[in-house]
């Protein structure tokens, strides 16, 4: 198929682009690698009057190191993360997950504010912000907000992304020195879907998050297992109590191909992989 007739703006500033979506708000859908939004178009699931593509908006694809945080705008793409010197010292989760984003040429337009934006429950990015206790910066005409992570997914491709608000950096948090990040999914082939996935990030002060993905309507903090994690260190006894935690926990929605069982089973084969991680 083909996709719906739409007009085409291509903004050279942030300004200019914030502008096109005050004007015509939901009429229009921003693009840029459209590795989400080109299928849709294609299979006119989704029909916007206006495109508006930000491509040459090169204030929005550095990544900096800020007091306290590391601030990466939303045009970067996942190899560029994947490739940062910067992200691999001070946040090397985000380089285990991308491995497991799609394939090379998905990754190579792909960006992260995209991926985000999509909110696809079984993105990987989603997940890693999400335990990295990110916080995503939107802006508009009507000035700027940040909204943390766990606030910003609303369910399956739903955000708190206003008509006219555009998500333009992610700032997350550097990890303590001692920290350590586990990031593991399972998916039918490489680049697949994932079925199920977890994202870890624990440190001595803080103990762990735990983010999961593919298994709610959103990425999810175990937030039981978390805290019955924090109570006491860990040994082969308490692995095997979280993961059946974790399994109480979750409650993945119908699936014919992944019943929830199933999922609910890799869930807690993932916790115990990463958790033995830890003891090693």
């Amino acid at each position: 198929m083909k996709a719906p007739d739409f007009d085409y703006e291509r903004p050279q500033g942030l300004a200019e682009a914030l502008s096109l979506l005050a004007r015509h708000g939901e009429d229009a859908a921003i693009i840029a690698g459209g590795q989400s939004l080109l299928p849709l178009l294609n299979f006119r699931m989704a029909a916007p009057e206006l495109l508006i593509d930000i491509g040459r908006l090169d204030e929005l694809k550095q990544i900096t190191e800020q007091d306290g945080h590391i601030e990466i705008g939303g045009l970067v793409r996942h190899c560029d993360l994947a490739a940062s010197p910067l992200i691999a010292r001070i946040l090397p989760l985000l380089p285990q997950a991308i491995g497991h984003i799609a394939h090379p040429a998905v990754r190579h337009r792909g960006t992260i504010g995209g991926s985000l934006a999509m909110a696809d429950p079984a993105a990987e990015l989603a997940a890693c912000c999400l335990a990295l206790d990110g916080q995503f910066l939107l802006a508009s005409e009507r000035g700027q907000r940040w909204v943390g992570a766990e606030d910003f997914f609303h369910g399956v491709y739903e955000t708190a992304l206003a008509s006219d608000e555009m998500l333009t950096a992610i700032g997350l948090p550097k990890p303590g020195p001692d920290s350590v990040c586990i990031f593991k999914e399972i998916a039918r082939r490489q680049g697949d879907f994932a079925m199920a996935g977890l994202a870890l990030v624990t440190d001595v002060k803080n103990g762990p998050r735990i983010a999961l993905l593919g298994v709610s309507d959103r990425p999810m903090l175990a937030r039981q297992t978390m805290a019955y994690l924090k109570e006491a260190p860990l040994d082969d006894l308490r692995i095997e109590a979280a993961a059946e935690l974790i399994g109480e926990e979750v409650d993945p929605p119908e699936d014919p191909a992944y019943p929830p069982a199933y999922r609910r089973h890799l869930v807690q084969v993932l916790l115990r992989q990463a958790l033995t991680e830890l003891l090693q």
